[in-house]
């Protein structure tokens, strides 16, 4: 008779079963909700802590603008079909929008009851302006009249003044107003948005003791009062009433026909212009907004009731960011780090040969740990160098102030062929790479605005040389944009390289990207839509077989989200046949770890911390014979199926243990910032622990050992 061992649990055989996985949206609100954490954790300095709060405010504004508004489009057209956990989409409208609501609210009676007093008790003061003190207020009324006054444009309301246009997170102010016969009237006064949100003001007294050192006193009173204190200047002869803030959300979708489109970066222009007028989906107002004036708004701008949001004290967090990256008190901010740079690519230690010490040997940069100047660096080497023939890349996110941008103009200048991909469906930077693509295009460079029906999200330069008898491709390949200013404060890595298989591969990318090349048959390279998924099947299939033959098998993959249903069914398989499965996923994650026949091997880490984790690693054990990718791809139906994306290989072994045993590895160790994902689809913080570790720190402690010792990557000693 056969024993049944009690213990062992039943194997989940319907992995299309609802109740396995985690709703997109919903776990999108998790995360945010995880960054509200950073703001309320005491172990932060204080003014990054009032980063954190700025960064849940604009993360929630993105989240109105696309996830909500996509939901609501659906409701819309009548669309029923089920989400992954088996919701409808006006199932799923009513949870995420009460979730929303929640945070938001949350978030600023968080700025009100505690972070504004903590801040004060330092030394920063952020005022109202009712406690200003008269010296405040003349100081503030003067720079009013200077600064703000010549600015303002009052829109009045009225039968032959219709209700003005209420542009995309705009702050206003709704002005009731008294004529001269006694009528009542309405007019709406936008805050411009150039002027600083929060205007400094003089203060006394100057200075306080924290912590036994004398520090100087900021104070700040918020702009739109200031504006609401002196709105008698704008309507002389009536008497205004008074001022309620209001401040409108509208859709982001801006669907762009392609296929029927003549020129892609006009119609992409007047996709950007048309998103202006996209539905409106929040009115954040305050409690003391009378409800005449708020039905008066809702009727103007078709807004739902269920849009409405009733918030606390001032409105637009997201603008507190400026404000807490401008306060001159290191006091309350992180330490300052010095980035390092491998000896090999430092200036003033190479000889001024740049491709030299490339064809040395590849390099890994991991920044912001290690510095960004190389990669401009190379770029600007190659923009100089006579012998450089051509130069091919790829933007996503440049930003508005670009090196490399300017790099690449002078190698045009210097007779150096350029082709660059502009993408300029780039979410939220389409006007920023429309301008670029046109700067670029008046100087000579040869701009490609992105395959039809292909967003292109992989991150690739290549420098192409001529150096006598051989003709030599120069790679660099990255998880992250080509931002100066971002690479400070993202996590990712970028890989230099002269090998000839990878070169080979990028320059066929290239032709794809550029010409009508169909090659499929990359040497070294995984590219998405191509033969990334199915590369990736292959290589958790190997695991299993590797695990099933008793072989050393073990998957560890690093990503910003999993959410692609057919990826997430291999690894519930790879789980079931006892594969230990380890996934670092910062953001939304639809998986459920921990599931008794299902998913026990699997665990889910997320790190929120003082960068921004963003480097994508894919690391497969192979029975010793370790693999590692890097690249730009999420494991998102969007990415393998709809983006052109790009992993790479590393085979140095030296790097290889560096990812390994210092990255990841420090990233399953951590206790500080880590949450874990429970099968209930909850995010829990480990117990504390004597010996605490935090990668990120101990990732910036690695790196001021090797600043001070002056050496090489010691990559050895890892």
């Amino acid at each position: 008779m056969e024993v049944i061992d009690s213990n062992t649990p039943s194997v989940v055989e319907d992995l299309k079963d609802p109740s396995l996985y985690n709703n997109r949206e919903l776990s999108l609100l998790d995360f945010q909700y995880r960054v509200f954490e950073e703001a309320q954790d005491e172990a932060n300095p204080l003014l990054e802590r009032l980063k954190f709060l700025s960064i849940v405010g604009s993360n929630l504004d993105e989240f109105y603008m696309v996830r909500i508004g996509g939901l609501k489009k659906q409701v819309a057209s009548g669309i029923t079909d089920l989400s992954i956990d088996g919701q409808t989409p006006t199932e799923l409208l009513s949870a995420v929008r009460e979730g929303a609501h929640t945070l938001m609210q949350s978030a600023h009676h968080y700025l009100l009851s505690t972070m504004i007093p903590e801040l004060a008790a330092v030394g920063v003061q952020i005022l109202s302006y009712s406690e200003l003190t008269d010296t405040q207020k003349a100081e503030a009324t003067k720079r009013y009249k200077r600064t703000i006054f010549p600015v303002l444009t009052p829109l009045a309301v009225d039968p032959s003044h219709p209700f003005p246009h209420i542009s995309n997170l705009s702050l206003n102010l709704a002005v009731i107003i008294k004529d001269e016969l006694g009528g009542e009237r309405f007019a709406r006064v936008k805050v411009p948005r150039p002027i600083d949100r929060l205007m400094s003001v003089v203060s006394d007294p100057w200075t306080i003791q924290v912590g036994g050192n004398t520090r100087r006193i900021f104070s700040f009173v918020w702009v739109e009062e200031v504006i609401a204190a002196n709105l008698q200047s704008l309507f002389p002869g009536m008497e205004v009433k008074a001022a309620y803030p209001f401040r409108v959300t509208r859709s982001a979708d801006m669907t762009i026909q392609e296929l029927e489109a003549d020129d892609l970066l006009e119609t992409m222009e007047e996709g950007v212009r048309q998103r202006r007028l996209g539905s409106v989906l929040r009115l954040t107002v305050n409690a003391d907004m009378p409800k005449r004036v708020l039905r008066l708004l809702i009727e103007n701008m078709g807004t739902d009731e269920e849009d409405i949001v009733v918030v606390d004290g001032p409105l637009g967090i997201e603008s507190l960011m400026e404000a807490a990256s401008g306060i001159d008190r290191f006091d309350l901010k992180y330490p300052p780090f010095m980035p390092f740079t491998p000896l090999r690519l430092k200036s003033e230690t190479r000889d001024g040969d740049f491709f030299k010490a490339l064809r040395s040997q590849n390099h890994l940069v991991h920044h912001p740990y290690d510095s960004f100047s190389p990669v401009i660096e190379f770029l600007e080497a190659a923009a100089s160098d006579p012998d450089v023939l051509a130069i091919k890349m790829t933007l996503y996110r440049v930003g508005n102030q670009s090196p490399i941008v300017n790099a690449l103009m002078k190698a045009r200048e210097n007779g150096k062929q350029v082709a660059v991909l502009v993408e300029l469906k780039a979410r939220f930077d389409e006007a920023s790479n429309i301008g670029w693509a046109r700067v670029l295009e008046r100087e000579g460079v040869h701009v490609i605005y992105g395959l039809i029906g292909l967003k292109t999200h992989s991150k690739i330069a290549l420098v192409i040389r001529n150096e006598g008898r051989q003709i030599r491709r120069y790679v660099h390949l990255s998880t992250g944009n080509y931002n100066s200013i971002t690479a400070h404060v993202y996590e990712d890595l970028g890989f230099f390289t002269v090998n000839p298989k990878i070169g080979a591969d990028v320059s066929d990318l290239f032709n794809f990207l550029t010409g009508y090349s169909e090659k499929r048959d990359y040497r070294k390279l995984l590219v998405a839509p191509i033969n990334m998924r199915k590369r990736l099947t292959e290589l958790i299939h190997r695991e299993i077989d590797h695990q099933k033959a008793g072989r050393e098998a073990r998957l560890i993959l690093k990503t910003n989200a999993l959410v692609d249903e057919k990826m997430i069914r291999q690894l519930y398989r790879a789980s079931q046949e006892g594969l230990q499965i380890d996934l670092l996923v910062r953001g939304i994650c639809c998986l459920k770890p921990g599931i008794p026949g299902l998913s026990e091997n699997i665990r889910v880490i997320s790190i929120v911390s003082r960068f921004l984790e963003h480097s994508r690693i894919y690391y497969f054990s192979n029975g010793g014979k370790e693999e590692i990718y890097l690249g730009s791809a999420d494991l998102m139906p969007r990415n393998l199926n709809r983006r052109v994306e790009v992993l790479f290989p590393i085979q140095d072994k030296n790097y290889v243990r560096y990812l390994r045993d210092t990255v990841l590895e420090s990233y399953l160790q951590d206790s500080v910032k880590a949450r874990y994902l429970t099968a209930e689809g909850t995010y829990t913080r480990p117990e504390p622990v004597e010996d605490s570790l935090s990668v990120q720190e101990k990732l910036l402690s690695v790196r001021a050992d090797w600043v001070e010792e002056e050496k090489e990557h010691p990559w050895e000693l890892f």
